[in-house]
């Protein structure tokens, strides 16, 4: 938005938007530092400082955050692999075949997380995954592997094959084609999906109770662990935790944006 179309309108709708964004953010702050705060009081009676410590110092917010972060990793690398290739495939296939795959890969995305995670239960139960980390994952990957499947569609309709295809013909191998043309044209967009996809997996928790039975301890089975138990402190001050990083991957996506369109 350029200065000259800039009005007081435009001015009140960011500083709207802006207060709807950081309010909750700033109630749980206050809610975590809170030790007493109840309706209808408008601020919390008494303060507390130990909040922190006492989250850092629980055992199974730590294993919490360890599974959270070993899922999304592994989710990002392994969805992103997948899409790719489906996508790659799919963006040299027929108009039709296009469009029933990505008819397909919105299947995952748009679901509910429940009912999607009902159907996933039966095949992990009946593959022995259940229950288990390797189950979670499983689960994780279906809507982020449709997700950037989607997301690779786009990428790669402005992709131009010309150059793989000059180097095929010149001899290059699938790998070297990948390795000294297809990865530096593509990778600030596939550091971007691995991003996307562990995002996904970071805030799944219909998914991770359906498939992990409760078993799988991932933060935001903690964080309901918390709610469940009345600790609004202890709840408040996880999900600050969680909300972090997809604030640091937002942040990294807008450098990215940036980066791209001025070197563009």
């Amino acid at each position: 938005m350029t200065r000259e179309h800039s009005t007081p309108y435009h001015r009140l709708l960011v500083l709207s938007l802006g207060v709807i964004t950081l309010a909750p953010i700033l109630l749980l702050l206050v809610r975590a530092s809170a030790l007493s705060w109840r309706y209808p009081a408008l601020l919390p009676s008494q303060s507390v400082h130990d909040t922190w410590r006492t989250l850092l110092f629980t055992p199974t917010v730590w294993s919490a955050l360890a599974t959270s972060v070993l899922l999304a990793s592994l989710t990002g690398v392994l969805s992103t692999a997948f899409a790719f290739v489906a996508a790659r495939a799919l963006a040299r296939a027929t108009p039709t075949a296009r469009r029933v795959a990505a008819a397909a890969a919105f299947l995952p995305v748009i679901a509910p997380p429940i009912a999607l995670g009902v159907g996933v239960q039966v095949f992990a139960l009946r593959a022995g995954l259940a229950g288990g980390n390797a189950g979670v994952l499983f689960a994780h990957l279906v809507p982020a592997s449709g997700y950037l499947t989607l997301f690779f569609l786009g990428v790669l309709s402005a992709y131009d094959f010309a150059m793989e295809d000059e180097a095929r013909t010149l001899g290059a191998s699938s790998l070297q084609r990948f390795v000294r043309i297809t990865l530096p044209a593509l990778r600030p967009r596939l550091i971007e999906a691995m991003l996307l996809g562990a995002l996904v997996s970071w805030g799944q928790l219909a998914l991770t109770l359906v498939v992990g039975g409760g078993v799988v301890r991932t933060l935001p089975v903690e964080l309901l662990a918390f709610v469940r138990a009345g600790d609004d402190r202890l709840a408040a001050a996880a999900a600050i935790i969680l909300t972090v990083p997809p604030a640091l991957a937002f942040g990294m996506l807008q450098g990215g944006v940036r980066q791209s369109g001025a070197t563009a």
